[in-house]
């Protein structure tokens, strides 16, 4: 993706659908929407923050670092677009900075920072509960910017962007899973020529010793793997 291009084509999504299926991680997904986002809508500048455990707001990307100033100028606020989206899963619209009245002195904080119009989505899930994953935030040096055709296709771009990061998250998630049993696994065959116990007995002792010194079962395998000795 390194030239405009209209997006009003089922192509143009298909691209992108691909380009985020071919993602390694959830960095590298977050990092092709904001891209895809500069170029394809009206925006001069692009963010995304996903919600990390304990619902915290975590600046994923951005296409400038004056995206993570207005981020967070809100984060520290804990008020603004960014937060309401986050917080109502609505998409929250500002056609400029300087005039809207619903944050006065934080829009006059971020048109300072050279920003007249925001258009901040959610990236939702459809389960139910619905969960919020995070934002897709577009931004724009020109007031009233954003149409309603651009308001449509960031929807349509942060439904793509939900489904790749879900599922690169729960790839990494998984991923994480399978070492954790190979590492226990490798750690019980340990026990079990050292000390001759069966499988159960094995898994019995890692796990003692996971909940006597408040560790992780996979860092105390890993510990006794490398050092051959299990936590003190």
């Amino acid at each position: 993706m390194t030239e405009p291009e209209t997006v009003n084509s089922a192509d143009t999504f298909a691209r992108l659908a691909i380009e985020l299926h071919d993602a390694p991680g959830v960095e590298e997904t977050i990092e092709a929407v904001v891209q895809f986002a500069v170029q394809a809508l009206s925006c001069t500048y692009a963010g995304v923050v996903l919600h990390t455990r304990g619902s915290q707001a975590e600046i994923a990307a951005v296409t400038d670092p004056v995206v993570t100033e207005v981020y967070g100028l809100q984060i520290t606020a804990d008020d603004g677009p960014l937060v309401t989206a986050l917080r109502d899963r609505h998409t929250v619209a500002i056609q400029d900075t300087t005039a809207d009245d619903r944050w006065p002195e934080l829009g006059s904080s971020i048109a300072a920072l050279g920003i007249r119009g925001v258009l901040d989505v959610p990236l939702a899930t459809g389960d139910e509960p619905r969960r919020t994953v995070g934002v897709l935030s577009l931004f724009s040096a020109e007031p009233a910017a954003f149409t309603a055709d651009d308001e449509a296709i960031a929807h349509i771009l942060a439904r793509h962007a939900t489904v790749a990061v879900a599922s690169a998250r729960h790839e990494e998630t998984m991923a994480q899973a399978v070492d954790a049993r190979k590492l226990v696994g490798q750690a019980m065959g340990i026990l079990m020529e050292r000390f001759d116990v069966d499988g159960d007995r094995a898994f019995a002792i890692l796990k003692r010793y996971s909940q006597d010194t408040n560790t992780k079962l996979r860092d105390v395998a890993q510990q006794l793997i490398d050092t051959r000795k299990l936590p003190q």
